[in-house]
């Protein structure tokens, strides 16, 4: 029979803290970095890996693709059987495991090689998110555990703001290949520092190992996977086509600025979120759905005002920006010891999302242009927004 768990469930192996354990909080933060910039490189190196590998640039965008699929598809089942692995040394396996896809795919000699290693990046992906967030707040007292989320996660803006230009620089310069052996060259060094720098974690025994259907019943556990569906569903609707929505305002020869203060003001959303989300989680949700709600009015009314369409990019970002440090800290709270399992939900549910986003706004793109996609986003973002206001279990105040 599995445990049963509440939302006060001590969190196995938690220390008393008084002050932020920083440079472990960072070591996670460059990890996260790194796992980012692993699934999303190959978009930035799109044409130079087609040309040198024999294959179509749709196939490349291929090997993104089946990054995030893998996540999505193996987070909920890796992480329910590694449950009893020591947080540590699974952490630090998966850093490692980055490295080795990185670096096999800067030596294979053909696209099928690199499919198959990407694949097994997305596995190490979909541990890696499940076991991130549990991990940084499991390091720092529960009134703090917000901030030290925010912290690990704040390599993710920071790699779509200036991890992705600066490794595809890189590429241009020195070959697509050279990109990819410096970033596993990275990931190991990473994995150094962060066996240094990061407590270790005992994994959960087997006798107090709650179900996957137990940790799903908790109150509000649903609501806050319903919320993060239509959140992220809004997000990739829009953000997936960003370009053709740039060029409605004439700046789609400056997509590389609108992206740069996308990912700019996104780290800025991380910071304001990690500040408040410890004793204002739900109207830090509410705050973040009204904020993309905004932008996306605006994207509509006024697609052809630069001015206006780069207020909206900045606002956007700081919306999507704090996302993942609000939409994980609710489930984290909920699940109490079985945090991962949960995490691993949100994991699924998060890049499944994406999937499904990117795939209906293609649909949205050719039925009604590129005018329909904000006003799809705005509808789901008020989904969102109607359920976190609803569910009093779901974002609920710390005690």
């Amino acid at each position: 029979m599995a445990s049963p768990i509440t939302a006060s469930s001590p969190v196995v192996g938690s220390p008393t803290r008084t002050r932020l354990p920083v440079n472990g909080l960072l070591a996670l933060a460059s990890i996260v970095f790194v796992g980012v910039v692993t699934e999303i490189l190959p978009a930035g190196l799109l044409p130079q890996m087609s040309a040198d590998l024999g294959v179509s640039e749709a196939q490349i965008g291929w090997l993104v693709a089946a990054y995030a699929v893998t996540t999505a598809v193996t987070a909920i089942p890796l992480t329910a059987l590694t449950r009893a692995v020591p947080r540590k040394r699974l952490l630090l396996s998966l850093v490692v495991g980055f490295a080795l896809v990185s670096g096999i795919t800067a030596i294979a000699g053909d696209y099928t090689t690199i499919l198959v290693a990407r694949t097994f990046g997305g596995m190490l992906a979909g541990l890696l998110w499940a076991i991130a967030a549990g991990y940084a707040m499991r390091m720092v007292e529960p009134e703090h555990s917000g901030r030290a989320l925010s912290i690990a996660m704040v390599g993710t803006p920071l790699a779509f703001a200036f991890g992705l230009p600066i490794a595809t620089t890189l590429g241009s310069l020195l070959g697509w290949r050279a990109a990819f052996a410096v970033l596993a060259g990275l990931a190991l060094v990473l994995a150094v520092w962060a066996a240094l720098a990061l407590p270790a974690f005992p994994g959960e025994r087997a006798g107090s190992r709650p179900g996957l259907r137990a940790v799903l019943r908790l109150p509000g556990l649903v609501a806050v996977l319903a919320t993060t569906a239509a959140f992220v569903l809004a997000h990739n609707v829009a953000y997936t086509y960003i370009a053709p929505l740039a060029v409605a305002s004439g700046l789609d020869e400056r997509i590389d600025v609108v992206l740069l203060v996308f990912g700019v003001f996104a780290v800025a959303g991380v910071l304001v979120s990690g500040a408040l989300v410890d004793r204002h989680l739900r109207a830090m949700v509410l705050i973040a759905a009204a904020a993309l709600g905004v932008a996306m009015l605006a994207m509509g009314f006024f697609a052809e005002q630069p001015v206006v369409v780069y207020g909206a990019v900045a606002l956007w970002g700081v919306a999507y920006g704090g996302a993942p440090t609000l939409l994980q800290s609710a489930p984290a709270r909920i699940a109490g010891s079985a945090a991962d399992v949960a995490q691993s939900m949100v994991v699924a549910t998060w890049n499944g999302s994406i999937a499904v986003g990117a795939f209906l706004g293609g649909v949205v793109l050719d039925a009604a242009g590129v005018g329909g996609l904000p006003w799809i986003a705005l509808a789901l973002v008020a989904v969102a927004a109607l359920i976190a206001s609803t569910s009093r279990a779901a974002f609920a105040p710390l005690d």
